[in-house]
């Protein structure tokens, strides 16, 4: 490891986390959980991963009505 990043660890301008998974990264980089796939296939609300897949199926559904009208 570079000096200077042991430097700026020491002065504390930044640290370094070790997580087994991506969504324990996320839950660290944000504060929120990224969320559990629940049994009905939804994710835990209000979690990133919920907002993501959320976002995806507005997307999807816009897509689909944009591609309606252009036929």
């Amino acid at each position: 490891m570079k000096e200077e990043v042991i430097d700026a660890v020491k002065e504390g301008k930044f640290k370094i986390f070790s997580v087994e998974t991506i969504d324990k990264g996320i839950k660290v980089l944000t504060g929120v959980k990224a969320g559990e796939r629940l049994s009905d296939g939804i994710f835990e609300k209000d979690s990133i991963n919920y907002l993501v897949d959320k976002g995806l199926r507005e997307m999807s559904e816009r897509l689909k009505e944009f591609q309606k009208s252009d036929s």
